[in-house]
């Protein structure tokens, strides 16, 4: 089994919880060590404009605490490529950033990147973020169309939306469906070389069947699903059971 997880624990919701509060706790820092010394590859946080969860002063911290404590391990920024958030990726150097396309107020993000009208604007901002050395992914839909027109402007992997798939969770025959789209954008994705993620809605339930088909995949990140089962069992053994619904353990 891979010594190396897949899991980026996305600890949005957990600000999101702090952030009701005029209070220190839950920690986003706390909670965030704790899943990486349960085994997580590294954390993953989508900074918002009106920072309605994660704050900018906390891509600062868990920068800081993997730079101190989790060498090994890697931060992922997702955000839309303005100005304000391409500035704080060159301040924060993550290991990885994530382009999606996400209009300010959207609530969560729901759909990849339409090629056709945005690969400009894309192109810019992915020569800046690789001349700091930091991993480019671009948030693709399920379509093997995808990943050639994100190969072709440089990026170095895609993230696969999953939500259709995770969507499914009471109906095996669309679910299925789905499962294969997701699929044959990976297997599209591998071909041009390009390193394959997921995310969005996947779970301990529905991760086993994706990865049985597309073992490949080298980092989903997990947000909502992870923070809900974690609320039943605690965030150290969330992490092993996502893991082993990973095969890892």
């Amino acid at each position: 089994m891979p010594s190396v997880s897949r899991l980026s624990v996305n600890v949005n919701a957990v600000a999101m919880l702090r952030n009701r509060r005029d209070l220190p706790w839950p920690s986003v820092i706390g909670l965030a060590a704790i899943a990486m010394e349960a085994g997580a590859k590294g954390i993953t946080v989508h900074p918002r404009p009106d920072e309605r969860h994660i704050r900018k002063s906390d891509v600062f911290d868990l920068a800081e605490l993997i730079e101190d404590r989790f060498p090994n391990k890697e931060l992922c920024l997702e955000g839309y490529p303005s100005d304000d958030f391409l500035k704080l990726v060159e301040d924060a150097r993550p290991e990885q950033v994530l382009f999606v396309p996400d209009a300010p107020d959207q609530t969560t993000s729901d759909h990849g990147w339409d090629f056709a009208k945005d690969t400009g604007a894309l192109e810019s901002a992915i020569a800046a973020v690789r001349e700091w050395a930091v991993t480019v992914s671009l948030f693709c839909d399920p379509d093997p169309a995808a990943p050639e027109h994100a190969a072709r402007i440089g990026a170095e992997r895609i993230e696969i939306y999953t939500g259709p798939f995770g969507a499914c969770y009471d109906d095996p025959a669309q679910a299925a469906r789905e499962l294969d789209r997701v699929v044959a954008a990976a297997e599209a994705a591998r071909a041009c070389g390009l390193g394959v993620n997921a995310g969005h809605d996947l779970t301990v339930e529905n991760i086993p069947a994706l990865i049985a088909r597309a073992p490949f995949i080298r980092e989903m990140s997990i947000g909502h699903g992870f923070t809900a089962d974690a609320l039943v069992y605690g965030f150290g053994a969330s992490v092993q059971r996502f893991r082993r619904a990973m095969g890892e353990l």
